[in-house]
């Protein structure tokens, strides 16, 4: 298409030159008629063939100029065409990393950065899926494990008071998993507000009862100390997910008794977990809240500690690894003064 475009354009150029040069014989015989006249008389077919002559050398060399002068340019535009369809390719094939074409065609390249800044946004849009997915994957499996683990106590035994109060915390881990699957819903409608007050009392009392089973399967403990009567801003899932994330961990990787120690400090409230095992190898203990970042005991996964972090953060707080050997992380959540 562009040599066609090209020929026409050689061929349009060719008659213009052509119409000028005639233009400038046709002066020439309205300034000198006299002595064109003479030679149209004494070599009329010879006048009129150098003429015709020289129009076509001079069409034939206009059109060639203008054929080869345009080619520069048609040789950017059939390369930065190809560039753009080459990355239109790679978009549609999903590739993520594109590169914009800078082609100094203001067509090419708004097509270019439109598709460029699209494939970013689909990256950013799958890779939030991908990790809403782990994260809801996590957040669904501890409150499933331990309602799994009070049936089968149920199925054990034969003594009716032990089968009504196994039943009644397998309620409340129904009536948990009900409220981490509607956190999650809001999650994905981005549902924001100020996080509300919730009792850290009666939180770790129910992931106390939660684990204690685990714990006492392993022949460990968890020990709960420290200022009591504490309210914090938090929805009662995110902090409860947190914390019992930290129970797990230290269940799976550490030993020994689980130290639960919450106190003020100044506006802030700060819940420690710590236990007496080798802790969070030198090496690892910079990254230990990235994704995917395990030392792969007990078929760990590496999204339980960076999912915590980000569910701190969601509802105004931090949690940090404070102590690496022996591990101890410290929850900073804020203060509230009601329930």
């Amino acid at each position: 298409m562009l040599d066609r475009m090209a020929l026409v354009a050689a061929a349009v150029c060719a008659g213009l030159c052509v119409l000028l040069s005639t233009a400038v014989v046709a002066w020439a015989l309205t300034q000198r008629p006299g002595a064109v006249g003479e030679m149209l008389a004494s070599q009329p077919s010879t006048g009129v063939a150098r003429f015709g002559a020289a129009m076509l050398v001079v069409g034939a060399l206009s059109g060639l100029a203008a054929y080869v002068l345009t080619a520069r340019g048609r040789a950017g535009v059939e390369r930065s065409s190809r560039e753009l369809v080459d990355l239109a390719t790679r978009f549609g094939a999903g590739e993520a990393r594109l590169t914009p074409v800078h082609s100094d065609i203001e067509e090419i390249d708004l097509v270019s950065g439109v598709m460029t800044r699209r494939a970013h946004d689909m990256t950013k849009s799958l890779a939030a899926e991908r990790d809403f997915a782990a994260d809801a994957s996590h957040q669904l499996r501890t409150p499933l494990t331990a309602l799994l683990m009070r049936l089968e106590e149920i199925s054990e035994t034969d003594d009716a008071e032990v089968v009504k109060e196994e039943a009644t915390i397998a309620i409340a881990q129904v009536e948990r998993l009900t409220r981490v699957v509607d956190d999650l819903l809001g999650r994905t409608r981005g549902s924001g507000g100020p996080a509300p007050a919730v009792s850290l009392d009666s939180v770790i009392a129910a992931l106390q009862r939660e684990w204690q089973p685990a714990f006492e399967q392993a022949r460990r403990s968890v020990r709960v100390r420290g200022e009591r009567g504490l309210f914090v801003r938090s929805t009662p899932v995110a902090l409860s997910q947190v914390l019992s994330t930290l129970l797990e961990n230290s269940l799976v990787h550490g030993r020994g008794t689980v130290d639960v120690h919450a106190r003020r400090s100044g506006p802030s409230v700060i819940v420690e977990v710590s236990d007496q095992g080798d802790g969070v190898p030198a090496a690892m203990a910079p990254h230990i809240f990235e994704r995917s970042v395990s030392s792969g005991a007990g078929g760990s996964t590496g999204l339980g500690l960076a999912l915590a972090r980000d569910l701190a953060e969601s509802n105004g707080g931090r949690l940090d690894l404070v102590q690496a050997q022996p591990a101890r992380f410290a929850l900073f959540l804020s203060e509230a003064e009601t329930a």
